[in-house]
C-alpha cells in the first residue's frame, strides 16, 4: 500500500464518444509546435500499429473475460492513451510496456504511425449518417493533465503536441483536489455527448497526483441497410446457463459479407459510409466458451479474410450496456508491472524517475437498435451489394451468447470489441 500512496503518476483511459469539443476550465501549456498533419510515417508502419493493436485487443480480451456479463471495450483508446504515457517511458519500464501493448516500432516511429492512423480515421464518414440527426460520427480525442508548477520535459510536451494534439491543461491536484477531478470528469462527459460521467471515482485522483492523460472516442454511425422496426418482434434469446429470455429481435435480409467455419458463423454488417462494419461471431449452440478460449488476433484476422457476399436472412437482438474496468492488475499480469511501481521510469517525462502508473480507468457503452449504433462502438447505415446470389438466403439467428467488433475496414483497426451474453442486461 506504501507504494500506491507515494504514487505521483495517474493516467487515466476514457474511452467514449466524442462530438464537441468544449475547452476545459484549465490553463493549458502547449508546446510552441503544432501538431503534424503530414507525418512522415510509412504505410508499414502504420499497418505495423494495427497489426500491434489488433494482438493487444485479443490479449487484453482473453484477460477481461472473466468479469462475467456483457462487456465493452476500446482497445484504440487504451492503446493510444499508453502510447503517451509510453512517449516518456525508459529502460524496463519501455520494454515491458512495448511487449504488453505489442508496440513494435522505435519510439521516433510510432508515435507519428498513430498520428497517421489517427487523420486517416478523422476522414471517415463524410456525408454519411449517423444514428441520429446529426450525422455519422467517428471522433477521437486526447487530453493531459498536470500539476501547476510541476515541471515536464519539453521534449515530452512536442510528442504529445506533433503527434496527439494534446496540450498540457494544469490543475491543482494538491490544493484542489476535488475541483481537479470535476474537471476532468466534466470533459469526459462533453466529449462523450454525456455517455460517460463520472469516470474518475473519488479517491482516484489524490494529493500525490501529478499527470493524468486521457483519450475519448466516439462512434456514432447508421446501418447502411437499416432494420424495418415495424419487422422487430419478440423472440427467443439462449443463455449459457441454459435459461431462455424473450427479447426484441431486429430482422432483415440483405447482400452481407458471411462466413461458416467449423463452429461458428460470421456476418458483417456495414456502416453508411462503407468504410467501418461490425462483425458479428456467433459460435454454434454449445460451442461459446470453447470459441471465446481460443480468440486472438489471428483467428479473428481469418475471419475476416474469409468473409464473401451471400444473401442473408438476419435475426438479432436489440442491446445496450455499459462496461467500465480498472485495468491496473490486468495490464501488470500481461507483462507490465514495472510502470505500476516506485522502480518505473518515466524519466522522458519530467528528467527524474519520480512517477509511476497508479491506475488505469476504462469505461464504455454501446447502443445498438434497428437504425444503427452509438458508444464505444459504431452506428452507421449499410448500404447492400447490389447483385444477389443465385442461392438460398443463409439463416443467421443470433439467438445465443456472441461477440462482435467494430473495425476500420481500410486500416483494418479495431475500434471496439464486445460480447453479448445477455441483450437485456444494462
Amino acid at each position: 500500500m506504501k507504494k500506491i500512496f507515494r504514487s505521483w503518476l495517474y493516467i487515466l483511459l476514457a474511452l467514449s464518444l466524442v462530438a464537441c469539443s468544449k475547452p476545459a476550465s484549465a490553463d493549458v501549456i502547449k508546446s510552441d509546435k503544432p501538431r503534424i498533419t503530414s507525418p512522415a510515417a510509412s504505410q508499414s508502419d502504420v499497418a505495423a500499429v494495427v497489426a500491434g493493436n489488433s494482438a493487444f485487443a485479443f490479449q487484453l480480451y482473453q484477460q477481461l473475460k472473466s468479469e462475467g456479463g456483457n462487456l465493452f471495450y476500446s482497445p484504440h483508446s487504451i492503446s493510444i492513451a499508453l502510447a503517451m504515457a509510453y512517449a516518456g517511458a525508459s529502460s524496463q519500464t519501455e520494454q515491458q510496456m512495448a511487449d504488453t501493448l505489442h508496440y513494435t516500432l522505435s519510439q521516433d516511429r510510432l508515435h507519428p504511425a498513430f498520428n497517421s492512423l489517427d487523420i486517416e480515421l478523422s476522414q471517415r464518414g463524410q456525408g454519411s449518417q449517423g444514428k441520429d440527426a446529426k450525422g455519422f460520427r467517428l471522433n477521437v480525442v486526447n487530453a493531459i493533465w498536470g500539476q501547476k508548477d510541476y515541471s515536464f520535459q519539453p521534449s515530452y510536451l512536442d510528442i504529445l503536441a506533433q503527434n496527439y494534439g494534446a496540450g498540457l491543461r494544469i490543475l491543482d491536484f494538491i490544493n484542489k483536489t476535488e475541483n481537479s477531478r470535476i474537471t476532468i470528469n466534466d470533459w469526459v462527459s462533453d466529449q462523450t455527448e454525456g455517455r460517460i460521467k463520472d469516470l474518475v471515482p473519488q479517491g482516484a485522483i489524490n494529493g500525490l497526483t501529478r499527470l493524468v492523460l486521457t483519450n475519448a472516442i466516439y462512434f456514432n454511425a447508421a446501418w447502411l441497410h437499416q432494420f424495418n422496426k415495424d419487422a422487430t418482434v419478440n423472440g427467443p434469446f439462449n443463455l449459457i446457463d441454459g435459461r431462455q429470455l424473450t427479447v426484441p429481435m431486429m430482422k432483415q435480409s440483405e447482400t452481407m459479407s458471411y462466413v461458416k467455419g467449423n463452429d461458428y458463423q460470421a456476418v458483417e454488417l456495414l456502416y453508411d459510409g462503407q468504410q467501418i462494419s461490425m462483425v458479428v461471431l456467433l459460435p454454434d449452440a454449445g460451442k461459446f466458451q470453447g470459441f471465446e478460449q481460443g480468440l486472438q488476433a489471428q483467428q479473428v484476422g481469418d475471419i475476416i479474410n474469409n468473409l464473401k457476399g451471400a444473401r442473408v436472412n438476419l435475426t438479432m437482438p436489440r442491446f445496450e450496456f455499459n462496461s467500465q474496468f480498472g485495468l491496473k492488475n490486468t495490464l501488470s499480469e500481461m507483462g507490465m508491472p514495472a510502470a505500476f511501481t516506485d522502480n518505473a521510469d518515466f524519466s522522458g517525462m519530467t528528467g527524474k524517475r519520480d512517477l509511476h502508473i497508479s491506475d488505469v480507468l476504462h469505461k464504455a457503452f454501446v447502443s445498438v437498435d434497428e437504425t444503427g449504433t452509438e458508444a464505444a462502438a459504431a452506428t452507421a447505415v449499410i448500404v447492400g451489394v447490389t447483385s444477389i446470389p443465385a442461392e438460398p438466403p443463409v439463416e443467421v439467428t443470433i439467438d445465443r451468447p456472441f461477440i462482435f467488433i467494430i473495425r476500420d475496414i481500410p486500416t483494418g483497426e479495431i475500434l471496439f470489441v464486445g460480447r453479448v451474453l445477455n441483450p437485456s442486461a444494462q
